[in-house]
Formats: C-alpha cells, structure tokens, sequence
C-alpha cells in the first residue's frame, strides 16, 4: 500500500461535550467555528483555536435535528423535534428568537444566499420559507405526500430543493412557488440534497444506499454512486465543486471526485451508528 501523501484526509480535531447523538453539525463562513445539534436538546458552538472554550445554548424543549449558520456567520439557525426553529446569536449569552409554525419535528434548516431568509423542512410534509429580517412566516410548499427531511436554498436563492421519504426530490421556483420538477429514481426515503455550487446541479442521497446527481436545468441524471453499504444520511459538495463528500449508516465518509466520477477516499473514525 502506498505511503500517505500529506494531502490525504487527517483527522484534525476531536470535540467532547454532547450529552447524546450528535445529529448536525455546520461550520461558521469562516471556519472559526463550528455548530452541532444534538438529541441532548442543546446545541454546542466549538472554536478552532485550540483551548477556546466552547458554548453550550438551552432553549429547544427537546432534540436539536439540525444547524446551519447565517452567510455572514452572526447569526445561527436551528431546528427540533420540539417543531419549532430558533435564530441565534453565536456568543457568549445564546440569545435566541424563536419561530412557530409547523406542526410536526423540523428536520433541516437552510440560509438563503442574501441572509434575509430561511427555508425549513419538516415531518409536517410542508417546507416553509421565512423572512428572518421581519421575523416571520412567508409561506409553505406542500406537495410532499411523506416527511420532508431536507431543503437548501440554490445559491442564487431563486431555487429551493427538497428531499422527501415520499421517495421523491422536488425542485420549487421561490418566486412562483410551483414545483418545476420532481426527480422520482430513488428506490427509498430520499434523506438529504444539496445544491452543486454553480447552481447547476443537484446531489441527493437516499436510504437506498445512493447517490445520484442530476443537472437542474435539463432535469438528466448525471451520475449514479453506490458505494455505501447502507443509508447515505448527509453529503456536502467542496465549495470547488469538483469533490462531493457522503456520510452512511455504514460508519463512513467518502469522498467522490465529481470531475472523473469515482471514490477518492474512505474515511473511518465513527465507531457507533445511530439508529
């Protein structure tokens, strides 16, 4: 086998501090900070710098599904099964707004390019979009007939994408708020999806073990992984656009080079699968 090359995936740092399973976790534009939910309903706020002491905020009424920091890392949104979202203030004190709206567990949570605001997925089967500068409700998308487990904003914040154990993908013009597409190849709960950095495309992974990315723009599926050996539950593309990394059921990440269509790495290190 060869030597590892300096470049190769290390693992860099190792936080303590949750009660529970870790469920979420997002860093901060800057990389400075890094945020994570937990079934512990608390969510924890990690600094970088080593020895910097990390914050732990209350205020969730039960467990923390999710965390996504604002684009200019002030603020912090999150998610719980207690159905309710907070914005919060990364600092010291935790201060928190509190949003009300659906009526079941919020599973994702999503800035929009211009901060100003939110798009929220829930087991309600709805995805709701908020103004976060007026601290309101906008409106809800609801043709999901299954929980909705996942929704990003595209980057030019024209487009959402929602996931859905309706085994279906829904991609949704913000202003009109119609459904453009449905993407319905997943053989299983579609568990997450993310936009590719260029707006162009999609990636979705799904309790079927897959990945599959497909170009928004002539809807055609682009490619097809299936290299986990169970649930893909997460993935994130390099803000180069050139690598997708995926995270399974299976104790693993992989890490995927979008440009030849192939595994680059496995990454171990998680001992315990959560259920």
């Amino acid at each position: 086998m060869a030597a590892p090359s300096p470049d190769d995936p290390s693992l860099e740092r190792h936080f303590k501090g949750h009660r529970d399973a870790v469920t979420s976790v997002d860093f901060s534009l800057n990389t400075k900070q890094l945020a994570s939910g937990s079934m512990d309903s608390c969510l924890m706020i990690w600094h970088m710098k080593p020895q910097s002491r990390a914050y732990r905020f209350t205020g969730h009424k039960d467990a923390v599904t999710c965390v996504n920091f604002s684009p200019s890392g002030h603020l912090l949104a999150s998610g719980s099964r207690d159905k309710t979202v907070r914005i919060w203030v990364p600092n010291v004190k935790g201060e928190s707004t509190v949003f009300r709206a659906h009526t079941a567990t919020v599973r994702s949570v999503h800035w929009c390019s211009d901060g100003q605001s939110l798009v929220t997925a829930s087991d309600d089967k709805t995805v709701k979009v908020w103004s976060t500068h007026r601290q309101r409700f906008l409106f809800s998308l609801s043709q999901h007939i299954n929980w909705v487990r996942c929704a990003k904003f595209s980057p030019d914040g024209r487009l959402i994408v929602s996931a859905s154990d309706d085994k279906t993908v829904k991609l949704w013009d913000k202003t009109s708020r119609e459904c453009v597409h449905s993407y319905c190849e997943h053989g299983g709960f579609v568990t997450y999806v993310d936009f590719h950095p260029s707006g162009t495309c999609i990636a979705a992974a799904g309790m079927d073990n897959t990945v599959k990315v497909w170009d928004v723009r002539t809807h055609r599926l682009l490619q097809h992984y299936q290299l986990h050996s169970a649930a893909v539950n997460a993935l994130s593309f390099h803000p180069s656009g050139s690598y997708l990394i995926t995270a399974s059921s299976d104790s693993t990440l992989k890490i995927l080079d979008l440009m030849e269509g192939r595994l680059l790495y496995t990454l171990h290190g998680h001992q315990e699968v959560m259920a």
